[in-house]
């Protein structure tokens, strides 16, 4: 078998036509790894659409509600008007919960990350939210343009010291980040690198609130970059990264983390790899691919990435709320480590078992507890509680399917509906009780 081969058979296609292969249960671990959780009206779509139908529609655009569109529109005027960032950061949680594109929401947060850029540097809202659309406007289409807006974006400018690179005095900080952080990860560069590149990007400032191209700062001497010598401006420093063939693998081990396993192999990384460079680095199409293969629903991959704070939080409001209150619960979120907009570093939100410990899990706990107890954050949605008058067993089942992905073996079932029996209360509180313990559960912080 030739190396392409092999490649290309890791991610072969799923076989749905295999019997009981596609089912609640693969539609949930779909749906729960391709946005911020999935409500109960999605679950039942993915399952009757199947699954190439359910991945064309999430890589496809779909058109959102007027209603959604006026409040999506009125949080975005608030934040510009305010100048506060804690009402962008409500404005893209609404986002997450209520848009009809969850997958390019999922998509917006990985690049946000990727290029971790800090308001609390930048503090400017406008040139933040400004960079958050042109994340989302590349989020699924080419790397290559996303990187090469990320150059000269005004956020990304300030948080890397654009204005401080000079002819004179080169400031390597983003020649540094593109290399280490954006494009090629660490090992695949020299110091050396890093410098001449760092003179191509001289010059590479802010002027009142926009990119510009300073000339009498920018060094226009030839310089050396991987072996290659030549009159180098910045955007040709971003093609050289683009063209280098370690950033297919790290764009195929970042896309590997976040969707499919913790700990990519090397053959994997170099199967996603390939199928980029095929793609140009257009990501829909090997997203597409990802999301079908085999490799995405080998029982390993089940319930195999822990939650981060906006899986659960966001995904749990998903999947159980008709309305929510955002402020808080954008708190609740800083809390557990991940505060949109303000990302600690610029290596982003690591993730991975960093997000748990005992203080992490404890707050976890409070915030199912919160949650499933009253409306202080949220108000239930009627699918919900339409289903609270029902048996024991049936209570337990629904959320199950709909929390858990129907993966809850029968001890489990049994012990949830045993309590859900033996609870006081009417069937509301009941319904509240059994859903706050399978919110606390070990499993519910896994994907």
């Amino acid at each position: 078998m030739s190396r392409v081969a092999e490649l290309t058979g890791l991610l072969a296609p799923y076989d749905t036509a295999r019997e009981g292969a596609w089912s609640s249960r693969e539609a949930a671990h779909l749906l729960g790894r391709a946005q911020f959780g999935f409500t109960s009206k999605e679950l039942d779509r993915a399952v009757k659409e199947g699954l190439n139908a359910t991945v064309d529609r999430l890589l496809v655009p779909q058109a959102e509600s007027a209603e959604y569109q006026k409040a999506e529109a009125a949080l975005k005027q608030t934040a510009l008007a305010t100048g506060e960032i804690g009402d962008l950061k409500v404005w893209w949680l609404y986002r997450m919960w209520g848009s009809a594109n969850p997958f390019g929401e999922k998509l917006a947060v990985l690049w946000h990350n990727h290029f971790a850029t800090s308001h609390a540097k930048v503090r400017s809202v406008p040139q933040m939210l400004a960079q958050n659309e042109l994340i989302r406007t590349h989020a699924l289409g080419d790397f290559k343009q996303l990187l090469h807006g990320m150059a000269v974006d005004t956020a990304m400018l300030v948080w890397l010291d654009g204005n401080a690179n000079r002819k004179r005095h080169p400031n390597e900080n983003f020649a540094r980040e593109i290399m280490e952080l954006f494009a090629l990860g660490v090992g695949n560069y020299t110091e050396k690198d890093i410098q001449e590149a760092a003179r191509s990007f001289s010059g590479w400032h802010v002027r009142e609130g926009a990119f510009w191209f300073n000339r009498l700062q920018h060094d226009e001497s030839p310089k050396t970059v991987f072996g290659q010598t030549g009159n180098f401006d910045g955007k040709q420093i971003v093609d050289l990264c683009l063209a280098h063939p370690a950033c297919p693998r790290f764009l195929a081990m970042k896309l590997l983390k976040t969707f499919v396993l913790a700990n990519p192999t090397t053959e994997q990384i170099d199967a996603v790899a390939a199928r980029l460079s095929h793609h140009q680095l257009v990501v829909a199409p090997v997203m597409r691919e990802l999301l079908t293969s085999q490799l995405f629903f080998e029982a390993a991959q089940r319930r195999a990435v822990i939650k981060s704070p906006l899986d659960l939080v966001v995904g749990s409001l998903r999947a159980v709320s008709q309305s929510v209150k955002w402020p808080p619960v954008a708190k609740v979120l800083a809390d557990l480590g991940q505060d949109v907009f303000e990302p600690p570093s610029v290596k982003g939100w690591e993730g991975g078992r960093l997000w748990v410990n005992s203080s992490s899990l404890l707050m976890r706990t409070n915030f199912a507890t919160e949650l499933a107890s009253s409306d202080r954050w949220a108000t239930l949605s009627k699918p919900i509680l339409d289903g609270a008058g029902g048996t024991s067993e049936s209570v337990v089942a629904r959320l199950d399917k709909w929390l858990l992905g129907g993966t809850a073996d029968e001890r489990l079932l049994s012990d949830l509906a045993l309590h859900h029996k033996q609870a006081d209360g009417d069937a509301i509180q009941k319904l509240r009780g059994v859903m706050q313990l399978v919110m606390s559960l070990p499993e519910y912080q896994l994907l």
